[in-house]
């Protein structure tokens, strides 16, 4: 493989990382660019294994995500070079996050995280947030891990009806 369909790979995920409104996870930039049919899989994850080595981007886990943010140095770098991406790339990567916008925000706003804590007890950590300022933060101790993976699940399926709930009777 040439290095040229690389570096344009490698320009695509900070493309898409600097017009999102929020980070996106790794899944959600293999959909993308799998379902555009780019490049496969195993030079995708190369490509994203390399923009992190050089610290154009920077990785976080939450539970069994792993999001991608564009570091500054990422951001000055897509600044320079984004002229090397077609206007059609350009054009497709806009259409993506427009029509995936809920669904991108929800994915990388709404965490659940659960760790044990003794071994009697898993807690659970329940959080929502916009444009990164926290919302909503719910700790919950559970007896057991199938409960802490359940009431995560259930955090990303019922999180909008949890917190109106909350409002309401606070307010």
């Amino acid at each position: 493989m040439t290095q040229e369909p690389m570096t344009l790979y490698k320009l695509i995920i900070l493309y898409m990382l600097d017009r999102a409104t929020q980070p996106l996870t790794k899944a959600q930039i293999d959909d993308f660019i799998l379902e555009k049919e780019y490049t496969n899989y195993l030079t995708l994850q190369q490509a994203i294994a390399e923009l992190c080595e050089i610290q154009l981007i920077s990785t976080e886990t939450f539970h069994n995500r792993t999001q991608l943010m564009l570091t500054e140095e990422g951001k000055s770098t897509i600044a320079l070079f984004h002229k090397q991406i077609s206007d059609a790339i350009k054009q497709e990567v806009s259409d993506y996050l427009r029509e995936h916008a809920i669904e991108l925000r929800n994915e990388v706003s709404v965490t659940g995280q659960y760790q044990k804590v003794s071994s009697k007890a898993y807690e659970t950590v329940l959080r929502a947030t916009e444009r990164g300022e926290l919302l909503m933060e719910l700790k919950i101790l559970v007896p057991d891990e199938k409960t802490a993976t359940a009431v995560c699940e259930q955090w990303q399926k019922k999180n909008e009806d949890i917190y109106a709930l909350i409002m309401k009777e606070l307010f």
